[in-house]
C-alpha cells in the first residue's frame, strides 16, 4: 500500500492523478489561512473526481489533532468528508496507537457513516 502525505495544491493534484498512489493522507496538512467563503482544506471537486477515477483513497490522520489549532483542522477534515461522500471517494482513518473504538468515534465526529469508516494502523 502506497501512502503519501499531502501538502500544496500542486502536490495534492499530482498525487491524485498518479494511479500508483493508494492513499492521499492529510490533504489539509500545512494549510494555515482559510478563504473568505470556505475552508482551505486541500480538496475540491476536481481532485475528488480524479481520486475516484484513479481509485485513490483520502486518509485522515487522528494523530494530527494533537498539533495546535485543532478546531480549524477538524473543520477542514469535516469539509473533506463531505466532498469525499459527494464524489464517492473512499476514506480511511489512520493512527499509531489508538483503539478501534476511538477511531470509529473520530470518524463519526467527522461525519462519516459507520459503513464508510475504514481503519488502518501506521507501522
Amino acid at each position: 500500500m502506497r501512502i503519501i502525505t499531502g501538502g500544496t495544491d500542486k502536490k495534492n493534484r499530482s498525487l491524485v492523478e498518479n494511479k500508483t498512489v493508494d492513499v492521499l493522507l492529510s490533504p489539509e496538512k500545512g494549510r494555515t489561512k482559510d478563504f473568505m467563503k470556505f475552508r482551505n482544506s486541500g480538496l475540491n471537486q476536481i481532485l475528488c473526481k480524479l481520486a475516484n477515477k484513479n481509485k485513490v483513497a483520502i486518509g485522515f490522520n487522528f494523530d494530527d489533532l494533537f498539533d495546535n489549532n485543532r478546531v480549524s483542522l477538524l473543520g477542514k477534515m469535516m469539509q473533506n468528508v463531505k466532498l469525499c461522500r459527494k464524489y464517492k471517494v473512499k476514506m480511511v482513518i489512520f493512527s499509531k496507537d489508538r483503539s478501534e473504538n476511538d477511531l470509529k468515534s473520530f470518524g463519526a465526529v467527522l461525519g462519516m457513516h459507520p459503513s464508510e469508516i475504514n481503519i488502518k494502523r501506521f507501522l
